[in-house]
């Protein structure tokens, strides 16, 4: 399996589109901090984006795209002397799909967010960097502008399902963001990301996620990656921040939890269906990971 494809999975991954913004001349737009992780992408002209919390704006030109994985307001403008507007009102005057902002219509972005499950935050948010920028220059950024130009289409033409349509679209607009920030700039991740973009830790990724109940050693894991035990091993740590089998725990109940949390399978076939052997097993590895035990957890309302 693929990591990405799985913790993406796990995490419920959803889009919800929402109304472009068209602006011109002197404009500028302030944001609240986002539900989710916002993102944007610029289809015509160009503007300045500004997160609290950053020394620089950033500057955006036509085909640029964005995530902003933290809860942290954030300013689009035209350039330095507008004073801000709020984006509530104007996004509830939206006509036609379309929030306005100064005159005239020179810039326009289109966006929304993404929601996830309740472990998005230890399992992938806290992994990206304030924000995920991905120029339109970049050699790799042609399937995102494809993602673009199809969820435009559907917005546009407005053919049946065309909602669920744009949004599934956007999903996949996500997903090649972050393989492409992983290609450029692999040193702005953490954790199991970091370990996507080392060939040698992403094989061993891998093999773990298409076989986690696999009673896996250190020495099996090598061999399948055709490396030594001590090389995977320090590789490993290095990129993704921790031993192979601590992560295999982690991911293991990860798993357990999404069971817990979907599904009225009892504790030892959850057990072994992720492989440990006893219920007490899982028990003891799901309180240390998680601070809880398997049955306490399971009786948490959802949002918990």
């Amino acid at each position: 399996m693929d990591p990405l494809d799985d913790v993406l999975t796990l995490l419920e991954t959803r889009a919800h589109l929402s109304a472009g913004l068209a602006a011109g001349g002197r404009w500028a737009v302030r944001f609240a901090a986002p539900e989710g992780v916002k993102f944007n992408a610029v289809r015509r002209g160009s503007c300045l984006l500004e997160v609290d919390g950053l020394d620089a704006p950033l500057a955006l030109a036509e085909g640029d795209c964005y995530l902003l994985p933290h809860r942290r307001p954030f300013t689009l403008r035209s350039g330095h002397g507008a004073e801000p507007v709020p984006a509530a009102p104007l996004f509830a005057r939206a006509g036609n799909g379309v929030a306005r902002a100064g005159t005239g219509d020179d810039t326009l972005l289109v966006g929304g967010r993404f929601s996830f499950g309740p472990r998005a935050q230890d399992l992938l948010l806290d992994r990206l960097p304030p924000v995920v920028h991905l120029p339109a220059g970049t050699p790799h950024a042609g399937t995102v502008r494809w993602a673009l130009a199809a969820i435009d289409e559907e917005l546009t033409r407005r053919p049946m399902a065309s909602a669920l349509v744009a949004e599934h679209l956007a999903v996949v607009m996500l997903v090649h963001v972050l393989r492409l920030h992983l290609v450029r700039e692999p040193h702005a991740v953490s954790g199991w990301l970091a370990g996507l973009a080392d060939p040698l830790a992403a094989t061993a990724l891998a093999a773990l996620h298409r076989e986690p109940a696999r009673a896996w050693t250190v020495a099996d894991l090598a061999r399948t990656c055709a490396v030594s035990r001590s090389t995977l091993a320090a590789r490993f740590k290095a990129a993704v921040g921790q031993g192979p089998l601590q992560y295999l725990t982690g991911w293991r109940i990860e798993l357990a939890a999404r069971r817990l949390r979907e599904g009225d399978d009892g504790l030892a076939a959850i057990a072994h269906a992720v492989g440990y052997g006893s219920e007490s097993a899982l028990s003891v590895a799901f309180k240390r990971t998680l601070g809880v035990s398997p049955s306490d957890y399971r009786r948490r309302p959802p949002a918990a």
